[in-house]
């Protein structure tokens, strides 16, 4: 029993240690093109990626596409500034794709008839660092809401639509 309970002890504390070392992100305002606040991301390093939380108020109700995008930039008028999806391994627009998915793909977000949506997502295979895969490379990361939904298929984007919500993915 107390060698069981030393095993429990020490992995929860390397687990704790192991977390503090390790950047977090938050994609501090996601706000549409004239500048209205709608929500904030947070990502935290989770055993196979970036965990991703994202919460909005304030959004058109329906389900919207929702992507990392390559370049940590939100400009108006339509968010061009932030580039294409996050595709650091070269693959193909989709995560029901078979030669896909860029990184950046994630699945839809639904908003409510109140406005408001949720959604809770690992990205496989991201880092919170400055790596190949990592989200601080050179020219940062930006989260982007589309209009509509992503048809998980089409390359390069899916078919979501405008680009209608972004934030910068930083560190903290």
């Amino acid at each position: 029993m107390r060698r069981a309970a030393l095993i429990c002890l020490l992995t929860f504390s390397s687990g704790v240690a192991f977390a503090e070392h390790h950047s977090h992100g938050t994609a501090t305002k996601l706000a549409t093109t004239d500048g209205k606040e709608v929500g904030v991301a947070h990502f935290m390093p989770a055993k196979d990626g970036v965990a991703m939380h994202v919460k909005v108020t304030g959004m058109a109700q329906g389900t919207h596409g929702i992507h990392l995008h390559a370049v940590g930039s939100c400009q108006a008028p339509d968010f061009s500034s932030a580039g294409s999806h996050w595709n650091p391994m070269d693959k193909e627009h989709g995560i029901e794709n078979p030669q896909g998915a860029h990184m950046g793909d994630l699945t839809n977000l639904v908003v409510n008839a109140d406005g408001t949506g949720e959604l809770k997502t690992t990205v496989k295979g991201a880092r919170l660092d400055s790596g190949k895969t990592g989200m601080f490379d050179s020219d940062g990361t930006a989260l982007v809401i589309h209009a509509a939904p992503d048809d998980y298929r089409t390359d390069p984007s899916g078919d979501s639509g405008a680009r209608i919500a972004c934030g910068v993915v930083t560190e903290s």
